[in-house]
């Protein structure tokens, strides 16, 4: 039998690849219990709801996502071109074959409105992104009020990208914040 941590990890796993699949409402405990491995009984000792899993999930995609982005502008020296490294990241990620596009503006979009747990998380996850573009902005010496229009860009990339199916959507806003950039960092050019 595995222990609580393991098996934890397997609900939201596997809620997770369902929620992500099919969108939340579409998919009931029974499927993730089932898709989980473990009795309905002891999934419910670990989660006292499906609200809980959902927030659950929200936060792992959370750390999911704080990895990617930390790591792809990690990986660049030079302060403009890690603002241009996470459209280079969203590049990667919209060329996934399972992409449907941000699990938070999806999570949003369809409990938004009625859940102020998921609400919550999704904002807080919104917030984390343009204090990282924020931090990345002033650590190349441009304006702040270039961070929220990056972090437009890339929100606005995610949903398109998502919408249309296609991926150049993020090589689109990378050219786009490259323009802003040359602009606030004329030397970056």
């Amino acid at each position: 039998m595995l222990d609580d941590v393991s098996a934890r990890e397997q609900v939201v796993s596997a809620a997770d690849a369902l929620f992500y699949a099919r969108g939340i409402q579409s998919v009931g405990m029974d499927e993730v219990r089932t898709a989980a491995g473990i009795s309905l009984k002891r999934m419910y000792a670990l989660f006292p709801s499906k609200d809980a899993i959902i927030v659950e999930v929200l936060a792992r995609r959370n750390r999911t996502w704080n990895e990617g982005i930390t790591q792809a502008t990690s990986a660049v020296s030079d302060p403009a071109e890690r603002l241009l490294a996470i459209f280079d990241f969203l590049a990667g990620w919209f060329a996934e074959d399972d992409f449907r596009g941000c699990a938070f503006i999806n999570s949003f979009g369809e409990l938004g409105a009625t859940n102020p747990d998921v609400a919550s998380a999704v904002r807080a996850q919104k917030a984390s992104f343009q204090q990282f573009v924020a931090g990345l902005v002033a650590e190349a010496g441009a304006p702040a009020a270039l961070a929220p229009q990056l972090a437009l860009l890339a929100e606005g990339a995610q949903t398109t990208a998502a919408i249309s199916g296609n991926p150049d959507a993020a090589s689109q806003a990378r050219t786009a914040a490259a323009t802003l950039i040359w602009v606030a960092l004329p030397a970056a050019a």
